[in-house]
């Protein structure tokens, strides 16, 4: 029975995904406020596209007020191909980054005009200034970043820019969702090349500073595809174990059926050393149920064989929902 969305309001998971979503769009607004923005570090996306623009008019207007602006035609584009619920999801995700970005430019610094500035010498006081320690700024903002952008992408929706670009991408070209997103960013941190790192924008004796900048920019890059592609897929939660054994009791049976609340498949096998018959059986549980499947193997079969590997994606009873057709494509 279909759901509607006045009942869809007042479910639990429904609230629970969009709090999922604020909390992804705040993790990314750290990261470009704290750890990217006040060094110069150009991080791909369109908030990257925008610090860059930002740089070019000698940062008369901050990197959020201009990736409101960038992200309207991509909203429109969201709505128009991926339908109502992607598109809602990702208008509210676009409009409240920048907004969240603004709030944290007020908190962090003195006052909105040092803001603009990004001056890294005033945030909290010059409490959280690493200007050097550039590496490990890159490496924190792109994980902030990765991580951000994951859980809004898990939670079918996109902060714009590059992730609609890379389903756009994806839809049209048959690029995989990643590469959409990897050759993005790549033309955007080319841009930031352009302009930092030749030193477009760069106070006049800082152009040398500008190449170096570009590499942590890339370095920043890597590790927020790194941390975006592990948030979105995620530890292997699900283990497949193949049990082979020489017969199955009615005890492992049982154990599987009514301890386990588990379904399981018999595989007739042949053990190629012996030419016995042997029976496999094919059974996927959750990563905290394998140490208790293995003790209870070993007590009724001790002459046992398993292999327990990752089951890198698991769906159907019991298990995750089968994906929606307009879902964001993760590989």
């Amino acid at each position: 029975m279909a759901v509607s969305a006045k009942e869809a309001l007042k479910s639990p998971q429904w609230w629970w995904s969009i709090g999922q979503i604020v909390f992804g769009c705040l993790l990314v607004a750290i990261a470009f406020v704290i750890f990217i923005n006040p060094y110069d570090l150009v991080p791909g996306g369109v908030y990257g596209l925008a610090l860059v623009i930002s740089k070019l008019l000698n940062e008369a207007v901050q990197p959020g007020v201009i990736g409101y602006v960038l992200d309207t035609f991509l909203i429109i584009t969201a709505l128009v191909l991926f339908g109502g619920k992607f598109g809602g999801r990702t208008i509210f995700a676009v409009l409240i980054t920048p907004g969240l970005m603004l709030l944290l430019d007020w908190l962090v610094y003195p006052n909105l005009d040092v803001a603009a500035t990004c001056d890294a010498t005033q945030l909290l006081g010059g409490h959280v200034d690493l200007s050097d320690h550039l590496l490990l700024t890159s490496i924190i903002g792109g994980v902030f970043s990765g991580i951000g952008v994951g859980i809004v992408i898990r939670n079918n929706a996109a902060t714009g820019g590059t992730d609609i670009t890379g389903m756009i991408l994806h839809r049209f070209a048959k690029m995989k969702f990643a590469n959409g997103v990897l050759l993005s960013d790549a033309l955007i941190v080319l841009s930031g090349l352009v302009v930092i790192g030749f030193g477009i924008g760069l106070p006049e004796g800082k152009e040398p500073a500008g190449l170096l900048l570009t590499l942590y920019s890339a370095v920043s890059i890597f590790v927020n595809a790194k941390v975006l592609g592990y948030t979105i897929d995620g530890a292997s939660r699900d283990k497949l174990l193949y049990i082979i054994c020489d017969v199955h009791s009615d005890k492992m049976r049982n154990y599987i059926l009514h301890e386990l609340n588990r379904g399981g498949t018999y595989i007739k096998a042949k053990g190629m050393y012996t030419d016995n018959n042997k029976e496999m059986i094919f059974l996927v549980v959750n990563r905290k149920e394998v140490r208790n499947v293995q003790h209870k193997i070993k007590e009724f079969d001790p002459k046992a064989f398993v292999v327990v590997t990752d089951a890198y994606d698991t769906f159907g009873e019991g298990f995750k929902p089968f994906p929606e057709e307009n879902a964001m494509p993760t590989e």
